[in-house]
């Protein structure tokens, strides 16, 4: 039986990164990834810091990139997603897609509406997920993820660059208890950057950075290496 060729909808942050390290880990083929390069900061769709390093990652990955550009309009940037993946469909003989949606049905709703019109399989292997055990598998499976932006009190600048690690999940669920932050970022609290996985032939070095923002809301822009 031959094994399904999947592209992953990617952001280069966690949930993206992980759900493609779980479908290659359930014997799925990656055939490529997929994304979207948004010119709308404030897309509800599309993560968009540090969005064009998903070409070294991909390199570090050794797997195609097709690269969709999009103004970031509501409900248009959707149509360009969809020329993408049947672009990625016909080149690399997908069968499905897979996505890193946790719980906003927003997103995952318009991709598998999508899917469905294409005749493509949709899978969403972070779906409902616990976010504290979520975080914690990452640790585990020796995932190094720094924090690439923060969108939302009492996170601020000094959040910027953190690796998610042990301690983060333990201060992330303290400030659950007390302002009711998702503490996976699932309400846009926080973006992540993955630097290294098991999916990566070698990890990538953080050389320099550039911050900018104000308040509780703030950027971190990379230079890797």
């Amino acid at each position: 039986m031959m094994t399904m060729k999947l592209g992953i909808l990617f952001s280069g942050g966690k949930d993206s990164m992980y759900a493609a390290w779980l479908a290659r880990k359930r014997g799925y083929e990656i055939g490529c990834l997929i994304s979207v390069f948004s010119e709308n900061k404030e897309s509800y769709m599309f993560h968009t810091p540090n969005i064009k390093l998903v070409k070294d990652q991909a390199r570090v990955m050794g797997l195609p990139l097709i690269v969709v550009r999009t103004e970031g309009k509501k409900e248009e940037e959707l149509k360009d997603l969809e020329k993408g993946i049947l672009k990625a469909v016909g080149k690399y003989g997908l069968g499905g897609i897979v996505t890193g949606a946790v719980s906003s049905v927003y997103q995952a709703s318009r991709v598998q509406k999508i899917c469905n019109g294409l005749g493509i399989e949709c899978f969403n292997p972070l779906w409902l997920r616990d976010q504290v055990e979520l975080l914690n598998d990452l640790i585990k499976d020796k995932f190094k993820v720094i924090v690439s932006g923060v969108f939302a009190y009492p996170l601020d600048e000094k959040w910027l660059g953190r690796e998610i690690d042990n301690e983060f999940v333990r201060e992330m669920v303290k400030l659950k208890e007390k302002y009711k932050v998702n503490v996976a970022g699932e309400g846009g609290e926080y973006e992540s950057f993955v630097v290294s996985c098991p999916l990566f032939k070698k990890k990538l070095e953080v050389i320099g950075f550039n911050d900018s923002g104000e308040g509780n809301s703030w950027r971190r822009e990379l230079e890797l290496r």
